[in-house]
This record gives C-alpha cells, sequence and structure tokens, in this order.
C-alpha cells in the first residue's frame, strides 16, 4: 500500500465512505482496507463523522488503479479505471489474472482433431501452424515430389 493510498484511505474515511466504497475506488481488498482503518484508529470514524448523505449528494471517488492517481469522472460516460494508456497497459502486464478474458472458444482442430482454447478467434480451424501445413500441404517433403 502506498502513501498517497494511505492518505486517500484517510480522507475518504474521514469523509463518511465505508469500507466496501474505498475498496473499489483505490482497487485495493476491503480486508485490507477494515486491517489498516483498525490499526490506525479508522474504525469509527464513519458513523460518528456526518448524518448520512442522499444518494443525489454522494461524491464518487475514484483513482487510478495502477499509479492511484485521482480520476475525473465525467457523468453519463463509463467509469474510468486508469488515468492514462501507460497506467492501463502497466496495470495488465502486473496482473494478468484478474484480465477478464471473454472471448476463450473451446474448439477442434480440423487437422489432428484435439481440442484447442482459441482467444478472440471463434473461426480457427487448426490448434497450430504445424497442424496447418500438415493438413494443406499433407506429408509431402519440401523436395521434388509435389505436381503441381
Amino acid at each position: 500500500m502506498t502513501s498517497f493510498q494511505k492518505e486517500q484511505i484517510h480522507r475518504m474515511r474521514s469523509a463518511g465512505m465505508g469500507y466496501a466504497k474505498i475498496a473499489a475506488s483505490l482497487g485495493i481488498s476491503e480486508n485490507t482496507i477494515k486491517s489498516y482503518c483498525r490499526r490506525n484508529n479508522l474504525g469509527g470514524i464513519m458513523a460518528a463523522s456526518q448524518p448520512a448523505q442522499r444518494d443525489d449528494e454522494k461524491e464518487t471517488w475514484a483513482f487510478c488503479q495502477n499509479c492511484g492517481q485521482p480520476l475525473k469522472q465525467r457523468p453519463g460516460v463509463k467509469p474510468r479505471k486508469f488515468c492514462s494508456d501507460a497506467c492501463r497497459a502497466a496495470w495488465w502486464k502486473n496482473h494478468p489474472d484478474k484480465v477478464a478474458k471473454k472471448a476463450i472458444y473451446q474448439l477442434e482442430c480440423a487437422g489432428c482433431q484435439k481440442p484447442f482454447a482459441s482467444y478472440g478467434n471463434q473461426h480457427r480451424k487448426y490448434c497450430s501452424h504445424a497442424c496447418y501445413i500438415k493438413e494443406r500441404f499433407g506429408n509431402h517433403q519440401a523436395g521434388g515430389d509435389r505436381q503441381l
């Protein structure tokens, strides 16, 4: 947890935000936020700070998931998660397990009839280039065996 994130937790708890909203906006586990708040006497701030706000009065907090910089959100537009393309690419590179890959297709190779997974292309026919070459050209050697 960076010092910037710690400052943001202090500020958000003082403003009356709950653990879940702080965790979502900073991209940190909710349990990590709870533990940090308990260790730093921020556990009861939300209840004692101010009366509950109406939904239309609530301020939205958003921070870059990679560097923690504050983000400006525009109403009516999908919420931003990163401050720049460089931060987005860096986060994806460091967290490959968290990237939601929705376009994984389970197919059967037309050459060897073995099942394989294809990411992003549901029209693939072969599991590898070797299967394609074998199916396309048969078992001919690279010599002069082929007739055109």
